[in-house]
């Protein structure tokens, strides 16, 4: 959950707030207008996945805005080449519009991830949901914010205990038909009241962070961008990410950006659960 607070004394949270704020207003005014049927430019490229004038436009401004804030800091973004980020240490990895097709069939689920790498790892992750006003950011050390655009309102994560009796929640995205996804929740129902809440993108981990979602299984392919915010928001809040063999995500690290399936979890009770269900399931090979 999270409480009010104060604003945080923190120099690159104080930078990029402005700039988060306006990078959520162009995409909401991007996706008001698709939504209203004005003209809007949308392409396929070559993995067949749909990009918009709406994710280039929000990549065009947060590149320039990061170069002046942080010039050191290369950035590698699904809608920039990154050809060059295997010399790059430390880096801004950007997805400016994660959830392109849930904009186009208009479900406001979508979401701005930001996140800083240093080596291999996640520590510090921003995600942003426009059609909410809301960012959640933090540090991997650190306890989570969230800061509403709308009510000019500071929040930090508060750790709250978890009863057993309340049912599990189990995140899935929308239309989830890999029978997978069934033979993983079977052995979870057998011992607990589950709810199944769907959802779009990394929205999901939002939901986690609200105390809506208690585990989130993928076992079909994502990206980096796509799940390093989450994982280390999750990370600072005592969760995780892991892969289904229990390993946690190395960012920017392999020959591809391509991730595997893995098992998100809201904290150690979660991970507990989703991994003996993950163990009875046979859903590994």
């Amino acid at each position: 959950m999270f409480i009010t607070t104060t604003r945080p004394q923190d120099n690159l949270i104080n930078q990029l707030l402005p700039i988060l704020e306006q990078a959520s207003q162009i995409l909401l005014e991007e996706y008001q207008n698709y939504s209203a049927g004005y003209e809007f430019t949308i392409h396929e490229k070559q993995d067949d996945s749909p990009v918009t004038q709406a994710d280039l436009k929000v990549n065009r401004f947060l590149l320039k805005h990061l170069a002046e804030i942080t010039p050191e800091l290369p950035v590698l973004s699904e809608e920039s080449d990154y050809s060059a980020r295997h010399d790059w240490s430390t880096c801004w990895m950007l997805d400016p519009l994660d959830g392109t097709k849930e904009f186009i069939h208009e479900r406001d689920e979508f979401t701005i991830n930001l996140s800083m790498i240093n080596g291999k790892e996640t520590v510090f992750s921003v995600i942003a949901v426009p059609c909410e006003q809301v960012v959640y950011l933090g540090y991997l050390q650190d306890l989570p914010f969230k800061y509403s655009f709308s009510q000019q309102q500071w929040y930090q994560y508060q750790v709250s205990s978890t009863s057993l009796d309340v049912p599990i929640q189990i995140g899935l995205s929308h239309g989830s038909k890999n029978p997978k996804y069934q033979k993983f929740i079977q052995p979870i129902e057998k011992e607990h009241r589950i709810i199944r809440r769907e959802a779009g993108s990394a929205y999901k981990f939002c939901m986690m962070l609200e105390g809506e979602i208690d585990i989130y299984p993928r076992f079909h392919p994502t990206s980096e961008w796509d799940t390093s915010s989450g994982q280390g928001l999750l990370e600072s809040i005592g969760g995780g990410l892991l892969t289904l063999d229990g390993k946690p995500f190395e960012y920017n690290q392999r020959n591809t950006v391509l991730n595997k399936g893995f098992i998100a979890f809201r904290d150690q009770e979660s991970k507990k659960i989703a991994f003996e269900a993950l163990a009875q399931s046979g859903v590994i090979d």
